[in-house]
């Protein structure tokens, strides 16, 4: 393979970006396993940022909208990821901030609601706290699953009252 120059690496690593939204450190880990020195790498780093190619506040956002939408992951999930990715703190407040407190409760509603069905437990404390370990793996704060599930006992009680 051939040694490919800054300028070439510039314009993959600007195409790289364009394909989808990326922060510093996954462009910085692709342009590490190339032959580039470390200043080269500093200098496409730094284009691509003025170019705004690479933005991080944007792609806090959307990554807080993708994972919150179709993996339908919690605050505190998607918080780490963002952390592992090299995201400093306040961009990561902002974005999720951008969250809507409804459509959060009811994403967390929705999951506890289809995993009460599947969940097999020998009484109502032991499935209680297997959807709130369920709720904790997906990202949710242990106090705003207990609230949704508290709802959802009450809930289920009177549907099942309402029946005889």
């Amino acid at each position: 393979m051939k040694k490919l120059d800054e300028q070439e690496m510039l314009h993959r690593m600007a195409a790289y970006c364009s394909s989808a939204e990326r922060c510093e450190q996954e462009v910085r880990q692709k342009l590490e396993k190339t032959e580039l020195e470390q200043e080269a790498v500093t200098r496409i780093i730094s284009r691509l940022k003025q170019e705004k190619f690479i933005d991080e506040s944007r792609f806090a956002r959307a990554f807080v909208n993708d994972k919150f939408r179709f993996n339908r992951w919690g605050k505190y999930k998607i918080r780490c990821e963002l952390q592992r990715k090299g995201i400093s703190e306040e961009v990561i407040d902002q974005a999720l901030a951008l969250l809507e407190a409804e459509a959060y409760n009811q994403v967390l509603m929705e999951l506890l609601k289809a995993k009460m069905k599947s969940v097999k437990a020998k009484d109502d404390r032991e499935r209680y706290y297997k959807l709130l370990r369920f709720a904790a793996g997906r990202g949710f704060q242990p106090a705003e699953a207990a609230l949704c599930l508290k709802r959802l006992i009450k809930d289920s009680a009177h549907e099942e009252f309402d029946m005889e």
